[in-house]
């Protein structure tokens, strides 16, 4: 997993679809999803970590370009 992308494919298998329209709103609600399929056991430790890296440093970018 190295993108953003990638993390919204993982999602798209639990049927999780986001889009809110802003690209940071949809990077925080994906985080919050993650952290529903991880705390619900669905996705283990090693794919929710890296997930989360990849989330959080695009949410470090996108805050960087406004």
């Amino acid at each position: 997993m190295k993108n953003l992308y990638d993390v919204q494919q993982l999602l798209k298998q639990f049927g999780v679809y986001v889009y809110v329209g802003k690209r940071m709103w949809d990077i925080e609600l994906m985080a919050l999803e993650l952290d529903n399929l991880h705390r619900s056991g669905v996705i283990d430790d090693k794919i929710y970590a890296r997930a989360k890296i990849v989330l959080s440093h695009e949410h470090r970018v996108e805050e960087q370009n406004n």
